[in-house]
């Protein structure tokens, strides 16, 4: 029987020991690291070869967004499952466009838990039956899709963070970019989004369950 080696990142250790103990009861999968921080995640991905990143969006120290990133660019073999508090009708899509091989609600039940992971491991993709209407919605062209879901992923980063608070400068430091760049980016935002100010974009984000 093959193995599938599992890398957790949640920076709740209640949580990290719940999905530990699910997946280890499996004779097929094997938990190989915790981590806590998103710096803990890439550092565990340079030392334990596996194939699954279980990924929670909000990490204490970057956003899951950022660590997503960071795994499409280094480790190509990785699949990455995105597992949030976050509903998927709000994230599932930016989530996607970001490189995500999955997104699933922590308000699952183990054995769909289980079924993504193995989906996901074995280099497939899952998509839970919410995201999958919201999809093929946008596809027909007759979905109600919301109203980020105009943003791209840098975009939609960007917008995360001026939701959060961060200032121009502050994000701009984080993803190494220039503040001239950022605040491109934070027009372009206002513009595909209607809006006119961060405060806008952080109730839209409030009002939308964007933030934790």
């Amino acid at each position: 029987m093959a193995q599938f080696s599992i890398i957790i990142g949640d920076d709740h250790q209640v949580v990290r020991a719940g999905l530990r103990q699910i997946i280890s009861s499996q004779p097929d999968l094997r938990v190989v690291a915790e981590c806590r921080t998103g710096r803990e995640v890439i550092a565990a991905l340079k030392e334990h070869s596996c194939n699954l990143l279980l990924l929670d969006l909000s990490l204490p120290d970057m956003s899951g967004l950022d660590v997503l990133k960071h795994v499409r660019s280094h480790h190509e073999g990785v699949g990455v499952l995105v597992l949030s508090g976050y509903p998927e009708k709000q994230f599932g899509i930016n989530v996607l466009r970001g490189g995500a091989n999955g997104f699933i609600s922590k308000g699952v039940d183990d054995t769909e838990l289980l079924r993504a992971v193995r989906l996901v491991a074995r280099g497939s993709r899952y998509v839970g039956p919410e995201l999958a209407d919201l999809l093929l919605s946008g596809i027909d062209g007759n979905g109600d899709q919301p109203r980020h879901g105009v943003l791209s992923e840098r975009e939609f980063q960007i917008f995360v963070k001026l939701a959060e608070g961060k200032t121009v400068t502050e994000i701009a430091n984080k993803l190494f970019l220039s503040v001239k760049t950022v605040s491109t980016y934070r027009s372009r935002i206002l513009d595909k989004m209607g809006m006119k100010t961060n405060a806008d974009i952080t109730y839209y984000a409030i009002k939308n369950s964007l933030l934790q």
